[in-house]
């Protein structure tokens, strides 16, 4: 067994559970959203509101995860949430009331959370003990994964069953897809020596001003990612070329969005995280605008591949550069800057939602989004600006005490 490399298995399984979870679970309704306001009636207001359900139960979710970890049953209770996650995908397809669809949306949203911060510990702890810490960017390459089949499986269950087919392929997709995650996500058996030096920190406290700008702007991307993320498709739909198959630039976004963690966090090698976070928002700031600047085919999917080459990638340099400047509490800061980017998700959709009813065109809210991320470099800006003052200052003092 152990010629097979068991944190290989591992990091499949957990690609698996992304794949369910956030890919379909999470995702999917972007694709399926105009399908919806074609067949029912759905407005842009209200595809706003239920999205939000959705990002309010995943920030919830992940907030509550942090309970799961501190217990011994990570396992249990990843299996447990998955199975839900599906049959709330499931029961989409079932029912046509709108109030249900909110609980249902909530609940996926909740699960999702769930997963996902379960997943993560138990696949980055493992790649932590086997000393494969690199491996990390495989494992979250499950999100593009799912977001690519969404892409793919939607637009063929529609022409063949409708919105509810579509929803209900879905979710047997991810019934099959649920056994690899039975089958070989494992918690790796604990290894004391490991243990000993993951366990042996630095608990030097040292203030370090770029923090709440970092949050800050991870709470920028939380809102300005969140409205291509739900939007795009219904948006590309309204372009001439691209309104027989609008789902193309959903692959788009999950093609890029696979090995977009591994790219960045090389890039970081390179040039650090801080001035890395940098290029990735410019970037993902002209993938949001550019549908509007050329509202074309080579726009809109241009835009969708920058898009999802960016937003797991800046999750993963956010939540490594939060590791670096608060070593001995990593994760209260981390749990924290999920919670503030979880809001930037909640607030998205609705006041997109509203822009878009009130101005009659998605090109308001793509607007919206990228000014949200102009700001969330200025906040980057001023965090660095801070610590140079902070760390000058320091050595004139270490001086003056020479």
């Amino acid at each position: 067994m152990k010629k097979r490399s068991p944190p290989l298995a591992i990091v499949i399984g957990g690609i698996a559970s992304l794949i369910i979870a956030m890919g379909i679970g999470r995702f999917s309704y972007t694709p399926i959203l105009p399908i919806l306001q074609a067949e029912t009636g759905l407005t842009d207001s209200m595809a706003g509101y239920l999205a939000s359900s959705n990002y309010l139960g995943y920030l919830l979710g992940a907030l509550l995860a942090n309970v799961c970890i501190l217990r011994k049953d990570k396992l249990f209770s990843l299996r447990l949430y998955l199975i839900i996650n599906i049959f709330t995908t499931l029961l989409m397809g079932s029912v046509q009331a709108i109030s249900i669809w909110f609980i249902l949306r909530f609940i996926s949203g909740l699960t999702s959370g769930f997963v996902f911060v379960l997943a993560s510990g138990i696949v980055l702890d493992a790649l932590a003990r086997y000393k494969r810490p690199t491996w990390s960017g495989l494992f979250y390459s499950g999100v593009g994964f799912g977001i690519l089949l969404t892409g793919l499986i939607v637009p063929i269950a529609d022409s063949f069953f409708g919105w509810n087919g579509a929803w209900v392929a879905l979710g047997f997709i991810a019934l099959a897809i649920s056994i690899i995650v039975f089958l070989l996500l494992k918690e790796p058996i604990e290894n004391k020596h490991v243990n000993r030096a993951v366990h042996k920190q630095d608990e030097t406290i040292t203030k370090q001003p770029a923090l709440p700008w970092l949050i800050g702007a991870y709470g920028c991307e939380g809102i300005g990612y969140i409205v291509s993320a739900t939007f795009l498709v219904a948006l590309v739909q309204d372009i001439p070329d691209l309104s027989s198959f609008p789902s193309l630039s959903w692959i788009f976004v999950g093609a890029a969005a696979i090995p977009s963690c591994i790219i960045w966090a090389l890039i970081a090698r390179r040039w650090g995280n801080m001035v890395t976070l940098h290029f990735a928002f410019f970037t993902q700031m002209i993938g949001v605008i550019l549908p509007v600047i050329f509202f074309n085919t080579y726009g809109a999917l241009i835009g969708a591949f920058l898009f999802g080459a960016t937003f797991m990638g800046i999750t993963t340099l956010v939540v490594s550069e939060a590791r670096a400047l608060t070593v001995h509490r990593s994760g209260n800061i981390i749990g924290f800057a999920t919670f503030i980017y979880g809001i930037g998700q909640m607030l998205g959709p609705t006041i997109a939602g509203w822009l878009i009813a009130a101005s009659g065109s998605y090109h308001s809210s793509l607007i919206f989004a990228s000014f949200t991320l102009l700001l969330a470099m200025v906040f980057l800006a001023v965090g660095q600006l801070r610590t140079r003052k902070f760390n000058k200052l320091i050595l004139e003092n270490e001086m003056l005490e020479g």
